[in-house]
C-alpha cells in the first residue's frame, strides 16, 4: 500500500474521531455513512441484533445518551498499510441511562485502542479493546 493511500486512511480515520467529538449524533452517523464501509465486520462488542455501520451507529446513540459531554483523546496514531492503529482516552460524565444504571453524574476515564482496516477507501474491518471494567468500576456497577 503507498504512502499515499496510508495518507488518506489516516485522514478518514481524524474525519470520524472529530465527528465524534462534537457530540452530534446526526453528524457522527453521516460520518459513519462517509467514513466505514456498509458492511463493515466487527471483532469488538457490539448491540445485539445489529450489524455493520447501523450497530456503530447504535453504540454512539447509547454513549451520547448515557455520556452527553463525552470526550475521545487520541493518544497514539499508528498508520501501516491497510491498517491505522489508535490508542484513545475517553472521559465523560453518566448523565443519561447506561447498561440499566439511571444517571449517576460520575465522571468516567478509561482506555481504549482500536484497530481499522480499510478497503476501497473505507474502513472495512475493526479490532476493539474498551477498558469497560474501569468504565463499570467508576460508576460503581462493580466493585
Amino acid at each position: 500500500m503507498s504512502a499515499a493511500q496510508t495518507a488518506i486512511n489516516k485522514e478518514a480515520f481524524g474525519r470520524f474521531h472529530a465527528a465524534v467529538n462534537t457530540g452530534d449524533a446526526e453528524l457522527i452517523s453521516k460520518t459513519i455513512d462517509e467514513v466505514f464501509a456498509p458492511d463493515v465486520l466487527f471483532h469488538a462488542p457490539v448491540p445485539n441484533g445489529a450489524t455493520g455501520a447501523q450497530a456503530l451507529k447504535q453504540v454512539w446513540v447509547v454513549l451520547l445518551r448515557a455520556f452527553p459531554d463525552l470526550h475521545v483523546t487520541v493518544e497514539d496514531v499508528i498508520a501501516e498499510g491497510d491498517k491505522v492503529v489508535f490508542r484513545n482516552t475517553v472521559t465523560g460524565t453518566h448523565q443519561g441511562d447506561y447498561r440499566g444504571l439511571p444517571p449517576t453524574g460520575k465522571p468516567v476515564r478509561y482506555g481504549e485502542i482500536f484497530i481499522f482496516r480499510f478497503a476501497g477507501g473505507r474502513i472495512a474491518e475493526v479490532w476493539g479493546v474498551v477498558d469497560v471494567l474501569a468504565q463499570l468500576r467508576q460508576l460503581g456497577l462493580v466493585p
